[in-house]
């Protein structure tokens, strides 16, 4: 297992959870283009500054549709998960301690006041499916420079189109740390099961796509 990969992962998620959840906290929700653009400009820069070391994953779901399709160990897609989960809460815990606990419930994604759990799962199975497709389209089957602003914009898209129903994780490492710091656990199961799914599904369906080009 390399160690340098599972600091990059660690150092991945810190950084993205860390903007996320301290955004929230900064506007109070009152401006959703900078809720949507501080996340997604994190994931693009750390894509860009730690792909090489660890191929960039900062998600439990994209380790996992890596895994399904072959692209990783289950060992080494075991101590992924422990490095993004354990970034997730590390930067929970400085957002409480720099904005309070309350902050941080208030930053954990959970299903909108007038929307079902169903709907909410749903939601975080299009949206990570949508991200997962850009990631393999432009990072695991291609190996395109701009890789880090298509990833980092997917997720800036997902949440201004989903942000109000499932507060759009699409990232599970993104829920767990603040759900154990703030303390809110509604619906929690949601943000595990709509990304595995729906990562799963979009890396089968690219494995399913780029092999019969290449067979064509």
């Amino acid at each position: 297992m390399n160690l340098r990969a599972l600091v990059a992962e660690f150092l991945g998620v810190f950084a993205m959870c860390f903007v996320a959840v301290g955004a929230i906290a900064a506007t109070q929700r009152d401006d959703w283009m900078v809720v949507a653009l501080a996340p997604g400009l994190a994931i693009g820069l750390s894509v860009v500054a730690l792909r090489a070391v660890s191929g960039a994953h900062f998600n439990p779901a994209v380790t996992f549709a890596m895994l399904i399709t072959g692209r990783i160990t289950p060992v080494g897609a075991l101590g992924y998960w422990v490095a993004q989960l354990l970034g997730g809460l590390l930067a929970a815990f400085f957002i409480g301690a720099l904005y309070g606990g309350a902050a941080v419930a208030d930053g954990t994604p959970t299903p909108g006041a007038n929307h079902t759990v169903i709907q909410a799962l749903m939601m975080e199975i299009f949206l990570t499916f949508f991200l997962v497709s850009v990631i393999f389209g432009s990072a695991v089957f291609n190996n395109f420079s701009f890789a880090g602003l298509a990833i980092g914009l997917a997720v800036t898209m997902g949440i201004l189109a989903g942000g109000a129903i499932s507060g759009a994780a699409m990232n599970p490492a993104r829920v767990l740390g603040p759900a154990i710091i703030g303390g809110e656990w509604a619906a929690h199961w949601v943000y595990w099961v709509g990304p595995l799914v729906g990562a799963g599904l979009a890396a089968l369906l690219y494995d399913f796509l780029y092999s019969k080009q290449v067979e064509s």
